[in-house]
Protein backbone atom coordinates (compact mmCIF):
# COMPACT_ATOMS: atom_id res chain seq x y z
CA UNK A 1 0.00 0.00 0.00
CA UNK A 2 1.39 3.42 -0.92
CA UNK A 3 1.28 6.53 1.23
CA UNK A 4 -1.31 8.07 -1.09
CA UNK A 5 -3.64 5.11 -0.53
CA UNK A 6 -3.34 5.35 3.28
CA UNK A 7 -4.48 8.97 3.53
CA UNK A 8 -8.28 9.10 3.54
CA UNK A 9 -9.98 11.64 1.32
CA UNK A 10 -11.34 14.64 3.23
CA UNK A 11 -15.03 14.58 3.97
CA UNK A 12 -17.12 16.79 1.71
CA UNK A 13 -18.34 19.96 3.37
CA UNK A 14 -22.13 20.04 3.42
CA UNK A 15 -22.50 23.61 4.70
CA UNK A 16 -20.01 26.42 5.18
CA UNK A 17 -20.20 29.96 6.51
CA UNK A 18 -17.37 32.48 6.76
CA UNK A 19 -17.53 36.07 7.94
CA UNK A 20 -14.93 38.64 8.97
CA UNK A 21 -15.44 40.79 12.06
CA UNK A 22 -13.93 43.96 13.42
CA UNK A 23 -11.88 43.36 16.58
CA UNK A 24 -14.43 44.79 19.03
CA UNK A 25 -16.28 43.20 21.94
CA UNK A 26 -19.59 43.65 20.08
CA UNK A 27 -18.31 41.31 17.36
CA UNK A 28 -18.05 38.42 19.82
CA UNK A 29 -21.78 38.47 20.53
CA UNK A 30 -22.57 38.97 16.83
CA UNK A 31 -20.57 35.92 15.73
CA UNK A 32 -21.93 33.83 18.62
CA UNK A 33 -25.55 34.60 17.67
CA UNK A 34 -24.86 34.01 13.97
CA UNK A 35 -23.23 30.64 14.64
CA UNK A 36 -26.09 29.51 16.88
CA UNK A 37 -28.68 30.49 14.29
CA UNK A 38 -26.82 28.76 11.44
CA UNK A 39 -26.21 25.49 13.29
CA UNK A 40 -29.90 25.36 14.17
CA UNK A 41 -30.91 26.11 10.56
CA UNK A 42 -28.51 23.40 9.36
CA UNK A 43 -30.49 20.84 11.34
CA UNK A 44 -28.37 20.47 14.48
CA UNK A 45 -30.11 22.41 17.26
CA UNK A 46 -28.59 20.02 19.82
CA UNK A 47 -25.17 21.56 19.01
CA UNK A 48 -26.30 25.19 19.22
CA UNK A 49 -25.38 25.75 22.89
CA UNK A 50 -21.94 24.15 22.61
CA UNK A 51 -21.31 26.00 19.36
CA UNK A 52 -22.23 29.33 20.97
CA UNK A 53 -19.82 28.75 23.84
CA UNK A 54 -16.95 27.61 21.58
CA UNK A 55 -17.39 30.51 19.17
CA UNK A 56 -17.53 32.94 22.08
CA UNK A 57 -14.33 31.60 23.68
CA UNK A 58 -12.36 31.42 20.43
CA UNK A 59 -13.51 34.84 19.23
CA UNK A 60 -12.72 36.41 22.61
CA UNK A 61 -9.22 34.94 22.46
CA UNK A 62 -8.78 36.33 18.94
CA UNK A 63 -9.92 39.73 20.18
CA UNK A 64 -7.75 39.77 23.31
CA UNK A 65 -4.61 38.03 22.04
CA UNK A 66 -4.68 38.05 18.25
CA UNK A 67 -5.99 41.39 17.09
CA UNK A 68 -4.10 44.15 15.35
CA UNK A 69 -5.36 47.63 14.61
CA UNK A 70 -7.04 47.73 11.22
CA UNK A 71 -7.11 43.91 10.81
CA UNK A 72 -10.22 41.76 11.00
CA UNK A 73 -10.66 38.33 12.53
CA UNK A 74 -12.57 35.57 10.74
CA UNK A 75 -15.08 33.04 12.04
CA UNK A 76 -15.74 30.03 9.83
CA UNK A 77 -18.17 27.17 10.36
CA UNK A 78 -17.95 24.01 8.27
CA UNK A 79 -20.38 21.13 8.59
CA UNK A 80 -19.61 17.63 7.30
CA UNK A 81 -21.57 14.44 7.82
CA UNK A 82 -19.61 13.70 11.01
CA UNK A 83 -18.34 17.00 12.44
CA UNK A 84 -18.97 20.69 12.89
CA UNK A 85 -15.72 22.64 12.68
CA UNK A 86 -15.53 26.10 14.25
CA UNK A 87 -12.44 28.02 13.16
CA UNK A 88 -11.38 31.52 14.22
CA UNK A 89 -8.47 33.16 12.41
CA UNK A 90 -6.55 36.23 13.52
CA UNK A 91 -3.48 38.10 12.22
CA UNK A 92 -1.09 37.33 15.14
CA UNK A 93 0.62 34.08 14.25
CA UNK A 94 3.40 34.62 16.78
CA UNK A 95 0.94 34.51 19.71
CA UNK A 96 0.01 30.86 19.99
CA UNK A 97 -2.61 29.74 22.50
CA UNK A 98 -1.81 27.29 25.25
CA UNK A 99 -3.66 25.60 28.08
CA UNK A 100 -2.96 26.93 31.54
CA UNK A 101 -4.46 26.57 34.96
CA UNK A 102 -5.96 29.84 36.13
CA UNK A 103 -5.83 30.77 39.80
CA UNK A 104 -9.12 30.89 41.69
CA UNK A 105 -9.03 34.69 41.95
CA UNK A 106 -8.18 35.33 38.27
CA UNK A 107 -10.89 36.70 35.99
CA UNK A 108 -9.30 35.34 32.80
CA UNK A 109 -7.39 32.28 31.67
CA UNK A 110 -10.03 29.56 31.50
CA UNK A 111 -11.17 29.88 27.88
CA UNK A 112 -9.02 27.18 26.31
CA UNK A 113 -9.70 24.82 29.20
CA UNK A 114 -13.40 25.19 28.41
CA UNK A 115 -12.70 24.60 24.71
CA UNK A 116 -10.59 21.51 25.48
CA UNK A 117 -13.32 20.03 27.70
CA UNK A 118 -16.23 20.83 25.38
CA UNK A 119 -14.79 20.09 21.92
CA UNK A 120 -14.11 16.62 20.58
CA UNK A 121 -10.95 18.01 18.98
CA UNK A 122 -9.22 21.38 18.88
CA UNK A 123 -5.93 22.83 17.74
CA UNK A 124 -3.99 25.59 16.02
CA UNK A 125 -3.00 25.86 12.37
CA UNK A 126 -0.49 28.37 11.03
CA UNK A 127 -1.43 30.65 8.15
CA UNK A 128 0.70 32.73 5.83
CA UNK A 129 -0.33 35.68 7.98
CA UNK A 130 -1.65 34.79 11.42
CA UNK A 131 -3.14 31.59 12.75
CA UNK A 132 -6.38 29.66 12.95
CA UNK A 133 -7.63 28.14 16.19
CA UNK A 134 -10.30 25.51 15.63
CA UNK A 135 -12.63 23.30 17.63
CA UNK A 136 -14.67 20.38 16.34
CA UNK A 137 -17.88 18.87 17.61
CA UNK A 138 -18.99 15.39 16.54
CA UNK A 139 -22.27 15.30 14.67
CA UNK A 140 -24.37 12.29 15.50
CA UNK A 141 -28.03 11.81 14.91
CA UNK A 142 -29.82 10.37 17.96
CA UNK A 143 -31.71 7.10 17.66
CA UNK A 144 -35.48 7.64 17.37
CA UNK A 145 -36.04 6.50 20.97
CA UNK A 146 -33.08 8.44 22.43
CA UNK A 147 -33.97 11.61 24.34
CA UNK A 148 -32.44 14.74 22.86
CA UNK A 149 -30.99 17.13 25.39
CA UNK A 150 -27.70 18.83 26.14
CA UNK A 151 -24.98 16.50 24.88
CA UNK A 152 -27.40 13.53 24.81
CA UNK A 153 -26.06 12.53 21.40
CA UNK A 154 -22.39 13.44 21.91
CA UNK A 155 -19.62 10.87 21.91
CA UNK A 156 -17.37 10.24 24.86
CA UNK A 157 -17.89 9.54 28.50
CA UNK A 158 -19.85 12.18 30.41
CA UNK A 159 -17.02 12.75 32.90
CA UNK A 160 -14.89 14.25 30.11
CA UNK A 161 -17.49 16.92 29.38
CA UNK A 162 -18.15 20.13 31.26
CA UNK A 163 -21.15 19.53 33.50
CA UNK A 164 -23.65 22.36 33.62
CA UNK A 165 -21.92 24.37 30.88
CA UNK A 166 -22.96 27.99 30.64
CA UNK A 167 -25.65 28.46 28.04
CA UNK A 168 -26.07 31.67 26.01
CA UNK A 169 -28.65 34.15 27.22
Amino acid sequence: MTAAQEIPAPEPVLRRDRLDYTPTSRSVSLCRHRATRLVTQWGHPQLAGDTALLVSELATNALLHGSLRGRLFRVELALTATALRIAVSDPRGERLPGLRAAEDDECYGRGLMIVAQLADDWGVEPRTVGKTVYAELSVRRPAPDMPVGPRADRAGPPETRTAGAVRPR
